[in-house]
């Protein structure tokens, strides 16, 4: 049975030690000149200046081939707005909530090309699709795995852990489209180097 196409980003799953994730966040800020729009399960990289008003530190949806600080998940409700939307709309200033453990583990989906991702790349290293934008209605992210981009470099943004395991996320052994895998973000902004090499 073919696994379904239900992209909603990356969410946070568990911690390396095997604890359940219990919600916790960090808060940043979305800065008004940013003119892309963010979603619950967008990755996001901080760039490099800070929010004048709170002193907390800037984020910005995060790119393919490049360092990555933690997943959304979620946003401070606007108490001048009384229709604040579930995601941030470009070019306005938000104050986001961050899960950016570096130990922490997410789970997604492979996009539906034509090179899906093999069991046996379990370990190697992927990285994101961000050219999607998200639901306005959900509010949840377009983000993906780039099932095409798996190898062994070391700074690319993601390390691939497991398949979920699930009766409805069926793995086969060459592999196939939109399989949900367990990740780790490789290339973290708050761990020690720029990411380990896959094996």
């Amino acid at each position: 049975m073919a696994n379904v196409n239900k992209v909603n980003g990356f969410k946070p799953f568990r911690y390396m030690n095997g604890a359940p994730y219990n919600g916790a966040f960090t808060k940043y800020v979305v800065p008004s000149g940013d003119g892309t729009a963010l979603f619950v399960g967008d990755l996001v990289k901080a760039d490099g200046t800070g929010d004048l008003a709170t002193g907390l530190r800037t984020v910005i949806r995060a790119t393919a081939a490049g360092a990555v600080i933690g997943a959304v998940v979620g946003f401070e409700p606007d108490p001048t707005a009384l229709n604040t939307p579930q995601y941030r709309v470009a070019s306005t200033r938000r104050i986001v909530y961050v899960a950016d453990d570096p130990n922490l583990l997410f789970v997604a989906q492979e996009d539906g090309d034509t090179t899906p991702i093999a069991v046996a790349s379990i370990g190697l290293n992927a990285s994101l699709i961000s050219t999607s934008g998200g639901s306005t209605v959900s509010g949840n992210s377009g983000m993906q795995i780039d099932s095409s981009s798996v190898s062994a470099t070391e700074t690319i943004e993601l390390k691939l852990m497991s398949a979920v395991q699930s009766p409805d996320n069926e793995l086969v052994t060459s592999g196939q489209a939109y399989t949900r895998w367990v990740v780790k973000i490789n290339n973290h902004q708050l761990g020690s180097s720029t990411g380990t090499a896959g094996v």
